[in-house]
């Protein structure tokens, strides 16, 4: 553990996570998930499930059924189709977003579509106290590369946000029933990007966690691909990450977020501002 005066950096490294191979299904967890089990990696603020997933094709999830939890899917290449309970049925590619609030209760299915294996990141997130038990919903909104080239791109806020729309279908982010906001970001070599925290509702309650995707190919080993360094953008410690490799960050009022690619290949990331 390191820390400096504004951002504290507590290292997930990609050996530490669960993970599994199931042939049809390879994944990675980042907190305790199905078979894998870590009491020190349960959840982090609102952030309960961050899996990377990788589904061959003409498999998938079959029906099953989610409630009180708040899911969504960020797609890195191939397709998934998706259909559920609410009569939706979507297929979503690369940059695609799909947000489910299970509320109440929905089955769905989600399987790789077309010739190619699908992967993708599905996050799960606790909902806001009292709406944890809403009335389903599901929302899609699509994020092209060049929206999030050399910037945190916010993808997913709360509900409740002024600026957030709660059509199905809508430019901006997608709509959360809880205190989640999702950036995604694609920083080409030896550029450097800076996000600062909006205030929390207390001083100490203001988290994040960096994920790196895994873009250079499947490789349950020692992490490798692209190369990241994290750190506060005043003076402080610096923490390398490559893909799959991830990082929490626990947060002061005034602190601002530096990520530099100091690798050779464009980074691909996702930072989830929790509470």
């Amino acid at each position: 553990m390191s820390s400096s005066s504004s951002i504290e950096i507590i290292p997930r490294g990609s050996a530490d996570r669960g993970h599994a191979d199931h042939g049809w299904l390879k994944t990675f967890h980042t907190f305790s998930f199905a078979s894998y089990h870590d009491s020190q990696h349960e959840s982090f603020g609102s952030l309960r499930v961050l899996n990377e997933d990788r589904v061959a094709p003409g498999t998938g999830f079959g029906t099953h059924s989610h409630r009180e939890f708040e899911i969504f899917s960020y797609v890195i290449s191939g397709e998934l189709e998706h259909q559920d309970s609410m009569g939706n049925t979507e297929v979503l590619s690369r940059g695609d977003v799909q947000m489910t609030s299970t509320g109440t209760g929905i089955s769905h299915s989600e399987k790789a579509h077309g010739p190619q294996e699908v992967h993708f990141c599905q996050i799960w997130a606790s909902a806001r106290p009292g709406e944890s038990r809403g009335k389903p919903a599901y929302f899609t909104r699509h994020f092209t590369d060049t929206d999030k080239r050399n910037k945190f791109k916010l993808i997913v806020a709360p509900s409740n946000s002024s600026d957030v729309s709660l059509a199905r279908e809508a430019d901006g982010p997608a709509p959360i029933r809880s205190e989640l906001r999702a950036y995604a970001s694609l920083v080409d070599p030896g550029i450097s990007i800076a996000h600062a925290f909006r205030p929390s509702r207390s001083p100490d309650s203001r988290k994040a966690y960096i994920h790196v995707v895994q873009r250079s190919g499947y490789n349950p080993g020692k992490a490798s691909g692209a190369r990241l360094r994290v750190g506060a953008k005043s003076e402080g410690p610096i923490i390398e990450l490559r893909e799959e490799d991830g990082v929490y960050l626990l947060v002061d009022e005034d602190a601002e977020l530096k990520v530099e690619n100091a690798g050779e290949v464009e980074a691909e990331f996702l930072l989830f501002d929790v509470e």
